[in-house]
């Protein structure tokens, strides 16, 4: 073959811009992590990050601020094993995630954290009937749960530490001898401009998922045409292009942490959440979520473990048909705002703050509801059928006449649309973060399909999770946390190719 008679030096980049012994793609829990480890290993240190200063972080920056730390271990892998159901991952895998991640609370103190237990436990177990569910613990840093605390002890440490942080360069392609298939650095991007990043011992990639690549989303997440995040805008897709270019494995594609329902409007990145749509939010006023048919799919109010619910003893994603509409009336309209203004974790609340008006008139104004004096009226409207959506009014009110939801068992806000003008907020399916990505082994390689190791390449976190089919609640943090370390060892423990 012709690449056999050409050196692998013609596949270096004429001049390195930047250099260090493990570079890391990406500034969220799983970045920290991977970073403060391999500083441990007295190797030098560089991460890229693709969002701007004040905004790094991912998910983990806006996420419930929860890490899992199960325990005791063999309750852990039967409690992961029963999670991962038919989509197998390997048993190393698994003990090694476990037994690392009983570990998450030692390192948080290490760091100077203080690991909080959440309350309200055993309420936090998202799969009580699997084997060794009682494994299930879940803690956040400091007092408070929420509002990045977690995260703001990870982004501290790193600081105090001098880890450099590239901001707003974000990885666009690994640099790969295909002689050897090693990963030399990483091409990124500043300013425009291509910016070529040595890494001698290793890359680690902890760059999130796809879920803001609706190309992807429609290839690879179920019952979805689209989908929009409650999380970072900046995760699109970009460790597993990356990924893939260079010859590494897919897994767990399928799976997300959804699907829910929320607002999307052009002017914001991420999703609004509706306070009336929150299993334990009661409001007054009536309240259903009809298709594009004018008919309601389901109980508006049921409580998803992370978009999974449990139909004829099996979990599955929760059905969203695509458009959906919230259909309110007057009083609950008038009764506060729609939108969930306090949530612990999310976007808009978190970051981009957008002040959502008390009595919804502003976002009225804006376009992002719809209004009508009568159901039929407020029907055209939004584009569906107005017999069906006037027969499914009747119909509620109906079911809160006789005090039961005999279509769907709904038990919250019971209450009949009856008072005019009526409203209509188009609804969006929408999850916090994706789960799949380039494969990982035990020691946090990348691998190719046949399972052999890419050489010198890692990675952690939300690209290519453990999770395959069902999620638990911190469990993405915790194993940011868990791969995050088992990652930097091993990429610092590497011998430099130059």
């Amino acid at each position: 073959m012709a690449l056999q008679n050409q050196s692998p030096d013609a596949w270096i980049p004429d001049r390195w811009d930047h250099e260090a012994d493990v570079v890391i793609v990406g500034f969220g829990a799983a970045g920290a992590a991977a970073a403060i480890t391999a500083q441990d290993a007295m190797v030098s240190v560089l991460m890229l990050e693709k969002a701007p200063e004040g905004q790094e972080g991912g998910n983990t920056r806006v996420a419930g601020q929860g890490y899992l730390n199960a325990a005791p271990v063999d309750d852990a892998i039967a409690y992961f094993k029963a999670m991962a159901g038919p989509y197998t991952v390997p048993d190393e895998m698994i003990r090694v995630w476990a037994e690392e991640g009983a570990k998450n609370n030692d390192w948080v103190r290490s760091i100077g954290g203080d690991p909080q237990e959440h309350q309200h436990q055993p309420v936090g177990i998202e799969f009580p009937d699997l084997p060794g569910a009682n494994s299930v613990h879940k803690y956040h840093h400091g007092d408070t749960v929420g509002y990045s605390g977690t995260w703001k002890l990870f982004e501290r440490v790193v600081k105090e530490r001098d880890i450099p942080v590239l901001y707003e360069t974000p990885g666009k392609q690994l640099i790969q001898n295909p002689l050897t298939r090693e990963i030399l650095g990483v091409k990124a991007e500043q300013n425009g401009k291509p910016v070529y990043v040595k890494a001698k011992r290793a890359v680690i990639l902890t760059c999130g998922g796809f879920e803001n690549n609706q190309e992807m989303i429609r290839n690879y997440l179920p019952g979805i045409p689209y989908c929009y995040t409650t999380g970072t805008p900046y995760n699109e897709g970009d460790g597993v292009r990356m990924g893939m270019e260079v010859g590494a494995d897919l897994w767990h594609m399928n799976n997300f942490a959804g699907p829910s329902m929320g607002l999307k409007v052009p002017e914001y990145r991420t999703t609004f959440s509706m306070i009336a749509l929150h299993f334990s939010k009661e409001m007054p006023g009536g309240m259903i979520v009809v298709g594009p048919e004018g008919e309601r799919f389901g109980d508006e109010k049921y409580k998803t473990s992370h978009g999974k619910i449990k139909v004829s003893g099996r979990w599955g994603p929760m059905s969203v048909p695509c458009p959906m509409f919230m259909i309110v009336d007057h009083t609950l309209f008038s009764s506060g705002p729609i939108y969930d203004k306090e949530p612990s974790h999310a976007w808009n609340p978190i970051v981009d703050r957008y002040d959502w008006s008390d009595d919804n008139r502003a976002e009225l104004s804006r376009g992002w509801i719809k209004t009508a004096d009568t159901i039929p009226e407020l029907a055209r409207i939004i584009g569906v059928d107005a017999t069906n959506l006037e027969g499914s009014v009747e119909r509620w009110n109906g079911h809160c006449q006789g005090e039961e939801d005999r279509d769907f068992g709904r038990t919250k806000m019971l209450a009949p649309l009856s008072q005019p003008p009526f409203y209509a907020v188009e609804l969006s399916p929408s999850m916090l973060n994706t789960q799949g990505g380039p494969r990982r082994n035990e020691k946090a390689q990348v691998v190719r399909p046949d399972g052999t190791p890419l050489p010198r390449l890692y990675s952690a976190g939300e690209l290519g999770s453990m999770f395959s089919y069902l999620y638990q609640g911190t469990g993405n943090i915790g194993e940011c946390l868990s791969f995050g370390r088992i990652s930097g060892r091993n990429a610092a423990a590497e011998k430099p190719w130059a």
